[in-house]
């Protein structure tokens, strides 16, 4: 009989190994006796490379090799994919070549150079100091804006691409013939992930074949550019990944670590490990945001949004990563509107090259930057329209009977009721008695404000994926999935839904991912897509195993068809007591001989991608003698649709919030004038803490999308797309006042206090 069904909170099951030290990390699973690797990294900013000397290296004590590029010649294409943007007048954006390891010169610091393998991590560390390099110290270009000192020759003033949408005349008519106008600066700040875990990988050759343990977040597309840069057939590449702790996308495409460690484990014939340190990754790991908009709003007499005007600046970091060029134009395109009912706009992107790190997704890819965009500029706009935020927004949503709604950006948002999400989140938030609370911080010397983002999220990937059911001989049903879990409770949701679906003991339902050898080809997880495409493949193999069963179910009750009903694992004939469970018939097909009813595999694609959404109610605190800004309540509403795991969801939302949160509050990179990483330490880099964090009140309303048979919409980003906007707009309010007309993302102490500086003697000369 069936535990339980859709929306049950069951505990996370894979937590009970986390927790209890049983975790299986890449640290944890590497072959025993591997080698070491370590990486000599560029220690400026923009430089050429007039001299790299490693035969020190080579003498140090359990050193085993050092590769530079030259010695990857012929062996391993040295050389990074990636994605380039197509642009609208034709042709695409820049496409500077990026080594894996440097070659001539080198374009940010921390930049691989070469890299040492030894016996030991400390022998490794010791070659990496051996390393004798010089360079010729080049201008280096940081400024988030197109000019500056040239990076690459393919990109003049630095420029990788010019991107736009929408119809710039018809965008300027509408300004011109507006009754109001109102224009907004930001500053999307740059952060760093900082997973819990930090990027590793080790590789081995196992009978002529290479395996490939990563971190990451799919292991498909891992595999093919592994037998493309090393020349190997597909077949012969296995990638694993075993349990991972944190990617948020940063962990979504490759590094050059990977290919130099298969390179290594290869050429050697013995296992090779790599695992970065904080401060390596802190370095290296691709960054998120970095961001520089104009945002623009026409509204008629009555307050209506008549078109808007947006044009961003997006830092790329010195090279091409995997998806950079897109980020900040496709994907923020997608909902770069959010919930408003405005049909003319004009959306443009320039994408620079700097001498920094890579910038490629984070939490959210596009869309919490999007949101942050139309959500700070609906409020600022309410403000200097002298109406209520709330209103504005409810005047100009896109309304019930609009749906199903084609957006500006010519996405088709299924369903919603936005009203509906807004009055739910107006109750638990409690606005009404906000004067109050603002009354009393008033008592205490507080500045008190409240803020609202409501934010509409677009899920990407692959519409499909794929999943096998499998009976096993010890009992146990292994369900393989081509989705990836970072810690999101894949092995719990997953379980559960194969379980309500088939009505398969829970217990006995054995969690496979992450094994290009087992599993055919997955998408792997990224844009909020696992539950939704993982969640309705199991669904629809599960109907097919079932369908398979039917057939021997009718032989062993010996009943047709029609009259055979199966419920809760059970094959039952109708109108009697005679029945036959499916694990059962699982053990008569393998004591026939009918192994084919053992295994279903099935690949399943939804018709499109769900449009979740909600309101997010933040209440900030400002004191204004120190400038330390605290968020002291918060209440979100979400529409993700049907949901199987509520505790799992709210958990999602939870984190998401924490990292939007870190954002808007401390999280800041810095780089000195010379390129160098000032924040490359939790000494120098802000995370949140649980003192940042005020208490999560989460709620739910339920509207089913269309876009899949079983109406769920997805979560995973969407705490991080509502909580910018909230908290910054929250902290507005609070010293709007006070004469402080912008505030910029993150709200630091001494940031705050300045900008209340600032504006004070203006407010006394008023």
């Amino acid at each position: 009989m069936k535990q339980f069904g859709i929306h049950q909170p069951a505990k996370r099951r894979e937590d009970v190994r986390f927790l209890t030290g049983a975790g299986r990390y890449i640290d944890d699973i590497a072959p025993e006796g591997a080698l070491h690797m370590a990486f000599f990294r560029a220690p400026v900013a923009h430089g050429v490379i007039t001299a790299l000397d490693v035969s020190g290296a080579r003498a140090v004590p359990g050193v085993v090799a050092v590769y530079t590029a030259a010695d990857l010649e012929g062996k391993l294409e040295n050389a990074m994919d990636f994605g380039t943007l197509a642009l609208p007048g034709g042709g695409r954006g820049a496409a500077p070549r990026r080594p894996m390891l440097a070659e001539d010169r080198v374009r940010f610091a921390g930049e691989a150079i070469a890299a040492v393998v030894a016996e030991t991590r400390a022998a490794a560390l010791d070659g990496v100091e051996a390393i004798l390099a010089e360079f010729d110290s080049l201008p280096v270009h940081l400024e988030t804006a197109v000019g500056g000192p040239t990076i690459h020759p393919e990109a003049p003033d630095n420029l990788a691409y010019d991107w736009h949408y929408g119809d710039a005349e018809a965008t300027d008519a509408a300004f011109a013939a507006a009754a109001r106008t109102v224009r907004l600066e930001l500053v999307d700040n740059r952060i760093i992930c900082n997973a819990m875990e930090p990027r590793g990988c080790f590789s081995e050759m196992v009978d002529g074949r290479l395996h490939h343990a990563v971190n990451g977040q799919g292991v498909w597309g891992t595999r093919d550019a592994l037998a493309g840069k090393l020349g190997m057939d597909p077949a012969d590449v296995r990638v694993t990944t075993p349990d991972v702790g944190g990617g948020f996308g940063m962990k979504g495409m490759d590094y050059p670590e990977q290919f130099v460690v298969s390179f290594a484990a290869r050429e050697l014939d013995r296992p090779v490990r790599w695992m970065a340190e904080r401060g390596e990754s802190m370095l290296t790991d691709n960054g998120g945001r970095d961001v520089v908009t104009v945002a623009e709003a026409a509204f008629d007499a009555d307050h209506r949004l008549q078109a808007v005007r947006i044009q961003s600046v997006s830092n790329l970091g010195a090279y091409n990563s995997a998806e950079g060029q897109s980020i900040q134009s496709k994907l923020a395109l997608k909902v770069v509107t959010g919930v408003y009912d405005v049909q003319v706009g004009f959306f443009g992107v320039k994408g620079v090259y700097t001498n920094t790190t890579q910038i490629d997704a984070y939490r959210g890819a596009g869309r919490p930057e999007a949101i942050y965009v139309i959500e700070r500029l609906m409020d600022t706009s309410a403000r200097e329209l002298g109406v209520d935020p709330i209103e504005l927004r409810r005047l100009n949503f896109v309304k019930r009977e609009q749906f199903p709604y084609r957006s500006f950006s010519g996405e088709t948002y299924d369903v919603g009721d936005f009203n509906r999400v807004l009055d739910r989140a107006i109750q638990e938030a409690d606005v009404a008695g906000f004067a109050a609370r603002r009354a009393e911080s008033a008592r205490r010397g507080k500045l008190r404000g409240l803020g609202l983002s409501f934010y509409i999220e677009s899920i990407l990937g692959a519409k499909n994926e794929s999943t096998k059911i499998e009976f096993a001989e010890d009992g146990m049903v292994n369900l393989y999935a081509g989705t990836q879990s970072n810690g999101q409770g894949h092995e719990t949701v997953f379980a559960q839904m194969l379980h309500e679906r088939a009505g398969i003991p829970f217990e006995k339902i054995r969690y496979i991912q992450g094994d290009s050898d087992l599993i055919a080809h997955g998408g792997g997880t990224g844009g909020s897509r696992s539950g939704t495409t993982q969640g309705n493949s199991i669904n629809a193999t599960s109907d097919l195993m079932i369908r398979k069963f039917k057939a021997l179910a009718e032989e062993e009750l010996e009943v047709a068809s029609p009259d055979i009903v199966f419920e809760d694992g059970v094959f039952s004939v109708a109108g009697t007591d005679r029945s036959i469970g499916l694990m059962d018939l699982a053990d008569i097909a393998r004591a026939k001989g009918k192994t084919d009813l053992l295994v279903t595999d099935h690949e399943h694609r939804i018709r499109a991608g769900a449009f979740p959404y909600g309101a997010h109610f933040a209440e900030v605190e400002v004191d204004p003698d120190t400038g330390i800004t605290q968020c002291v309540k918060y209440t979100v509403v979400d529409d993700f649709g049907v949901l199987m795991n509520p505790m799992i969801v709210e958990g999602q939302v939870h984190g998401g919030v924490a990292q939007g949160l870190g954002q808007a509050m401390c999280e800041h990179v810095v780089y000195d004038e010379s390129g160098q990483l000032l924040t490359g330490t939790f000494m120098d880099y802000a995370m949140p803490r649980a003192y940042d964090m005020p208490g999560i009140a989460f709620h739910t309303e339920l509207i089913p999308t269309t876009t899949n048979e079983i109406g769920m919409k997805g979560c995973g980003e969407a705490g991080t797309v509502g909580a910018m906007a909230a908290v910054t707009n929250a902290a507005l309010d609070a010293v709007w006042a006070e004469g402080v007309h912008r505030v910029d993302m993150p709200l630091t102490p001494l940031r705050m206090w300045g900008w209340l500086q600032d504006a004070a003697p203006k407010m006394a000369a008023e």
